[in-house]
């Protein structure tokens, strides 16, 4: 293969079908039942992290027209609200997900892949305490969404790679999952590291990666997998989403190594038990691909191309697009 190849990474789109935009924008913070918390939420919303989120859908479409054609269109997960924070085994994030994925793929087509986020899953709402991951939503997301749990893409000497994050880092996300499916989300998560690893065996050593991971919570666990950490030279970038920002990606690297909370909730102890193994994360490279709106307080939202070399002779040359709001 020769000439430049370019990539196009959209991240957390975080699209509301109609079912969806029905409930409200007060989905997340309406079943909080402290009203002093309730009212801290609704502020956070409105000032800092995203204001009417269920009001999104434009910034897809703006997407799709200024990209132009590339020649891959990698979406690293979040393609619905999660407005029940049950995954897409919810009827109405379903939908949104597979409207979200239908407009891509009538664009795109083959050259689209898909990676898996924590919303597709499911996950314990912030503040709440709704939801959780289920099983439902991991079977309903690959015969109903097409996605699937590990794929990889060879450009030349470039090999891209999906991985599933909240399989990757289940020691984390277990307590959001009903107790009598974690016997089987332990079974699938390992069939996905052994793909995993297997995949990272078979790299020639002229070989590079790119990584696609949604959650960086998963990088700590991956570097325990001997065949990772021995080519982990070889990943020349990880495309992670999730975060939405870069302010929240900085903030996440200065508290790396932070202790665990154990006190302060569900929430503080998954997030402190991520950032507790954040140092790990700079073997990995990380670069953040920021959600289509970005957060409130800067509207710094937008997506990532690369400009790729496939005889790997030109080091990849990054661009970070804003979409206007």
């Amino acid at each position: 293969m020769t000439g430049v190849c370019k990539l196009a990474i959209v991240s957390d789109i975080h699209y509301a079908c109609a079912a969806e935009r029905a409930r409200g924008s007060n989905y997340e913070h309406g079943c909080i039942p402290n009203p002093l918390l309730r009212l801290a939420v609704r502020l956070y919303r409105r000032y800092f992290w995203l204001h009417q989120p269920l009001e999104k859908n434009y910034l897809l479409d703006r997407f799709i027209e200024a990209v132009g054609e590339p020649d891959y269109v990698i979406a690293n997960g979040d393609y619905s609200c999660d407005s029940i924070f049950v995954g897409v085994s919810d009827d109405a994030a379903c939908q949104s997900a597979r409207e979200c994925l239908g407009k891509l793929r009538a664009k795109f087509g083959e050259r689209l892949h898909v990676n898996f986020g924590d919303h597709e899953l499911g996950k314990v709402s912030f503040f709440g305490g709704r939801g959780g991951m289920r099983l439902a939503s991991w079977s309903r997301a690959q015969q109903a969404l097409g996605l699937r749990p590990f794929w990889q893409q060879t450009i030349g000497r470039y090999v891209l790679i999906g991985v599933v994050s909240s399989l990757v880092a289940l020691p984390v996300f277990e307590p959001d999952a009903l107790p009598e499916e974690r016997p089987e989300w332990e079974r699938l998560r390992a069939e996905h590291l052994a793909d995993i690893r297997k995949a990272f065996s078979k790299l020639g050593s002229d070989q590079r990666v790119i990584l696609f991971c949604h959650d960086p919570t998963a990088l700590p666990f991956l570097w325990e997998q001997p065949a990772v950490q021995g080519r982990v030279s070889q990943i020349e970038q990880t495309i992670i989403g999730h975060l939405h920002s870069n302010l929240v990606l900085w903030k996440s690297r200065w508290l790396a190594g932070m202790p665990r909370i154990t006190f302060l909730g569900h929430t503080a102890k998954r997030l402190s038990s991520a950032l507790r193994r954040g140092n790990f994360w700079k073997p990995f490279r990380v670069r953040l691909c920021p959600s289509l709106a970005g957060i409130e307080l800067l509207k710094d939202g937008g997506y990532l191309t690369v400009e790729l070399d496939p005889m790997g002779e030109q080091t990849l040359r990054f661009q970070r697009h804003r979409l206007p709001r």
